[in-house]
C-alpha cells in the first residue's frame, strides 16, 4: 500500500511538473513567412526604435493597398474591437518608442513606447500612437487609449518593395522623416526634437556628474553654444571653468580660444583679445593658422596678417605659414608679396590635392585677384 501512494505522488509531481511545459513555444521564425525587424535612429540625442514584422509581397502586387490592407477601419471578427486599423506590419503590433518628447507632423507626443497603427486612405492616412503597446496586432484597439492621431498623405513609389521596411530620410540635426514603405507606396511622416533645448540639459546634468571632471567637457559645453549662437552667457561660464576650474582647469589654446570666441560674440573685443593674446603663445601651427584664417572672415585682416606673420618667424618656411602668408598679404591687398608666398609653398604641396589648390590661388594673385 506504501509503494502505492508512492507511486501516485509521484505521478502527481511529474504531472504538475510537465503541465506548463507542455504549452511552452519553441523559438522559431515569425508566422506568415513575415521577417522580424527593428530599426533605430538617432535625432539629435533622441533615440527612436521602431518594432516591426515584415510582410512580403508574395507576387500579389496590386493586391496590398485597399484590399490585404483595408480601408479605414474594419472588424476582423477577432477580439474587442468592432473598429481596427491596420497594425502598421505583421503579426504583434508595430511599436515605436521615444526616448524624449517630440513633434509629429507639428503634434506634441510625450517621450515614451506606444503602439503604431494606420487608418489606411489612398487620400490620406490616419497615424494612431497608442498607449497601449503590449497588445497583439490590432485585435484589441481601442481609441480611448489614443496618445495622437495624425493625418499624412500617401506617396506613390517608383519601385516595389517587397518586403515592408521603416527608414529614416531626409534627416537633419533636430528632424527627419520616418517611412513606412511596402509595395508601391510609402507613408511618411515627419518627426521633430527641440535638440538645442535637450542638448542643453543633458549637458548641465552630465557637467555635475563624474563627466565633468575635465576641462574638454566644460569647453565641448562652451563650443556647442558658440555653434548654436545659444545661451553665451552660459556658454562663457563654461569656458571659463575649462580655463580656471580647480583641479580641471587649464589655460591652453583650445581653451582660452573658446573664451574668446564668446567674447568676440559679446562684444567684448577688448576682452577677447587679451584672451587670445594669452593663447597664442601656447597654440600649435596649425591652430595659429586656422584662428588666422577665422579673423579673415571675421573681416579683420590686419589682425590676421599679424598672427599669420607670428606663426611664419615661429615656423619659417613651412607649406602651411608659407600659405598663411600668402593669404595675409593677400588680405592687406598687396598681391606682389603674396604671390612671391604662394609660389615658395606650391612645390611644398603636401597631395595633388592641396598642389592643384596653390596652383589655382597663384593663377589668381598673377591676375590680381584676392585669394580669400
Amino acid at each position: 500500500m506504501l509503494n502505492v501512494l508512492r507511486m501516485a505522488a509521484l505521478a502527481a509531481i511529474v504531472q504538475t511538473t510537465l503541465l506548463p511545459v507542455s504549452y511552452a513555444q519553441l523559438t522559431a521564425a515569425p508566422g506568415g513567412g513575415n521577417k522580424k525587424a527593428a530599426i533605430t535612429e538617432r535625432i539629435g540625442i533622441t533615440d527612436i526604435t521602431i518594432n516591426y514584422d515584415r510582410p512580403g509581397v508574395k507576387g500579389r502586387e496590386g493586391q496590398i493597398w485597399g484590399k490585404l490592407i483595408p480601408v479605414g477601419y474594419v472588424d476582423q471578427g477577432f477580439g474587442t474591437s468592432k473598429a481596427a486599423p491596420w497594425r502598421a506590419g505583421a503579426n504583434e503590433n508595430t511599436t515605436i518608442e521615444f526616448t524624449s518628447d517630440v513633434k509629429i507632423e507639428g503634434q506634441d507626443l510625450p517621450a515614451g513606447k506606444y503602439g503604431f497603427f494606420v487608418a489606411y486612405d489612398p487620400a490620406e492616412c490616419t497615424l494612431i500612437f497608442s498607449k497601449n503597446s503590449s497588445s497583439w496586432g490590432s485585435f484589441f484597439y481601442d481609441p480611448k487609449e489614443d496618445a495622437l492621431r495624425v493625418k499624412v498623405k500617401p506617396v506613390a513609389l517608383d519601385k516595389s518593395v517587397e518586403w515592408l521596411k521603416y527608414e529614416f530620410l531626409d534627416e537633419k540635426e533636430n528632424s527627419a522623416t520616418v517611412a513606412l514603405e511596402w509595395e508601391k507606396t510609402m507613408i511618411p511622416f515627419k518627426v521633430e526634437v527641440d535638440y538645442v533645448k535637450l542638448q542643453l540639459e543633458s549637458f548641465r546634468r552630465e557637467l555635475r556628474s563624474s563627466k565633468g571632471f575635465t576641462w574638454t567637457a566644460f569647453n565641448q559645453a562652451a563650443q556647442f553654444c558658440i555653434q548654436h549662437n545659444i545661451d553665451l552667457d552660459e556658454g562663457l561660464a563654461w569656458a571659463d571653468q575649462a580655463v580656471n576650474a580647480q583641479f580641471i582647469g587649464q589655460k591652453n589654446f583650445t581653451t582660452l580660444s573658446t573664451k574668446a570666441q564668446i567674447l568676440t560674440m559679446q562684444g567684448k573685443k577688448e576682452e577677447a583679445d587679451a584672451a587670445m593674446k594669452e593663447a597664442l603663445p601656447l597654440a600649435q601651427m596649425t591652430e595659429v593658422h586656422q584662428y588666422a584664417r577665422q579673423l579673415l572672415v571675421q573681416k579683420r585682416p590686419k589682425d590676421a596678417f599679424d598672427a599669420f606673420k607670428m606663426n611664419y618667424d615661429k615656423h619659417p618656411d613651412l607649406f602651411t605659414t608659407n600659405m598663411g602668408m600668402a593669404r595675409g598679404y593677400s588680405a592687406m591687398g598687396d598681391y606682389k608679396k603674396a604671390l612671391t608666398y604662394a609660389q615658395k609653398a606650391l612645390p611644398q604641396a603636401p597631395d595633388p590635392v592641396n598642389k592643384a589648390n596653390v596652383e589655382k590661388l597663384v593663377t589668381m594673385l598673377q591676375q590680381g585677384k584676392d585669394i580669400n
